[in-house]
């Protein structure tokens, strides 16, 4: 009787042994896939969508963005602002210019973006959205949206980088020779 007992513990001894080491197997492969799965996201993140935004020589020279939603930046140029909100939804048009992406102060690359003639431009239009505050002469736009068939990028979303804050860097130069560009130095 003694030997039908030992048997029976034997038994589940190893049954519990097996079931433990099932256990570890489903657990190391649950953390194999989930550490995958992270990696995946954290390169894909990385290699694919590296860059916040494109240019707007990328988007007018580059067939691949046609029709696409892509993410764009540029300088506005405020003497292109144009608000219509007699019609049922506000639409607003203006023009954006490309700047200096690599420059190291970034109001003095809005500054020669707005002001160089041979910069890139794009004409842009938003519908249905009120006039955002920050849409004034060399301010940062960034803009979601796609380039319709007449060259016009139709905006989705739209942001602006305060040109405020960055007033304290801008040239110096008097009012007149520098439009748009507040002194104050109140923060945006």
């Amino acid at each position: 009787m003694a030997q039908a007992t030992w048997e029976k513990s034997t038994n589940a001894r190893a049954a519990l042994a097996r079931g433990q080491k099932s256990e570890r197997i489903k657990f190391l492969i649950g953390g194999v896939l989930l550490l995958g799965v992270v990696l995946y996201l954290v390169f894909s993140g990385t290699l694919l969508g590296a860059r916040y935004f494109i240019t707007i020589d990328e988007v007018l020279k580059d067939a691949q963005y046609a029709g696409q939603t892509v993410r764009v930046t540029g300088v506005v140029l405020g003497e292109t602002i144009n608000i219509d909100d007699e019609s049922q939804q506000t639409i607003i048009t203006f023009t954006v210019a490309s700047f200096p992406q690599d420059h190291p102060n970034l109001a003095e690359a809005l500054y020669i973006g707005a002001n160089d003639p041979n910069a890139t431009q794009m004409q842009v239009r938003v519908v249905g959205q009120p006039k955002p505050e920050l849409l004034r002469q060399e301010a940062q736009a960034i803009m979601t949206g796609k380039l319709d068939a007449n060259g016009v990028f139709v905006i989705d979303e739209l942001n602006f980088k305060c040109p405020s804050r960055f007033e304290a860097d801008a040239p110096v130069m008097g009012q007149q020779d520098h439009p748009g560009m507040e002194l104050s130095g109140n923060a945006g």
